[in-house]
């Protein structure tokens, strides 16, 4: 999510096999038939995003809201932005997105909107912000919805924007957030889960393991700069790795073909033990954890009081620049 001084910022229909070009973190060997979905819902989240994007810089109107003048893009008329000093992103101001459903402590727990915990993530604070996190969601949710099927892909991807928005509630709360990127990091984080649950059937799997752990490493660091929600970041991500071992688990070797044999014949489960293990501990995890910090997020009660060290996740204070209270 983008944060700045005021803001931050199944099933489905079966197609032939096709060629991949967003890298897989491993590359499968057994399941020659393996179904790949038509991806179809990843697209229009895509249009959905772009098109909130597009209301809200109707709404916003600069050349009609902002006096002192300044606004860029001026030939757009009332779809152009916001003076690069106040919103360096190429977007509306933090009045519109707070109008339109920004993600706010305040207005969620005393203004009782909850909500918030799930429009803020159809929001963006620029087309910057847009451009890059809607190619983020191409590059990357595309491939899973082809592997998994939209309902999977869609659960993960909602839920990991809802828990992202909860954690940022619980840490943050003198700027608005807004933003898809804890639903990114979801679907991260599910990448990272269904790497492992699955181990067994992947090949080249240790240089996939510490290539995605790469990006994930990379992407959380950017996080630490000023005007980041990397709480949203963390949030999302957690919520998708709980729900990638829930959700993205692969039957084991052999079981696939043991459904041509005589219903006798079947001696393996579907599942290996461990992945009913991580299914099962996962569950009650993620139960768990969101109870606790909706609980905790209802009641008033600021994260920082309890993890006083959790500042230094979204904002580390350098020569270059310092860090509030509230970062």
């Amino acid at each position: 999510m983008a944060r700045r001084d005021l803001e931050s910022g199944g099933g489905g229909t079966k197609n032939n096999r096709t060629e991949e070009n967003y890298p897989a973190p491993a590359s499968s060997h057994v399941y020659e038939a393996e179904t790949h979905w038509t991806s179809w819902l990843v697209p229009m989240f895509v249009v959905a995003n772009i098109a909130v994007f597009v209301v809200t810089m109707y709404i916003n109107n600069c050349p009609k809201n902002n006096f002192q003048g300044g606004c860029v893009a001026r030939f757009l008329g009332r779809f152009s932005f916001q003076p690069m000093q106040e919103n360096p992103l190429l977007g509306p101001s933090s009045s519109t997105l707070s109008k339109m459903g920004a993600l706010r402590w305040d207005n969620v727990v005393n203004g009782h909107q909850g909500w918030r915990l799930v429009t803020c993530i159809w929001l963006h604070a620029g087309i910057i912000h847009l451009l890059a996190n809607m190619l983020s969601l191409v590059f990357i949710g595309i491939r899973l919805e082809q592997q998994f099927g939209f309902l999977k892909i869609g659960i993960i991807y909602l839920l990991s924007g809802f828990g992202g928005s909860v954690l940022s509630s619980l840490f943050i709360r003198d700027y608005i957030s807004v933003g898809a990127s804890g639903a990114l990091f979801g679907l991260l984080g599910a990448m990272l889960s269904e790497l492992i649950t699955n181990w067994t059937i992947y090949s080249n799997k240790a240089m996939a393991l510490l290539t995605l752990l790469v990006i994930i490493v990379i992407n959380l660091g950017i996080g630490i700069l000023p005007h980041v929600d990397n709480f949203a970041h963390i949030g999302g991500f957690l919520v998708g790795f709980l729900l990638g071992f829930i959700l993205l688990p692969r039957p084991q070797f052999g079981w696939l073909e043991q459904r041509r044999l005589p219903a006798g014949v079947r001696l393996k489960s579907k599942y290996k033990a461990y992945q009913y293990v991580l299914w099962v501990v996962s569950l009650i995890l993620l139960i768990a954890g969101l109870s606790i910090a909706l609980v905790m997020l209802f009641r008033g009660e600021k994260g920082y009081d309890h993890c006083h060290w959790c500042r230094y996740l979204t904002c580390v204070p350098t020569s270059k620049w310092e860090c509030s209270n509230d970062t």
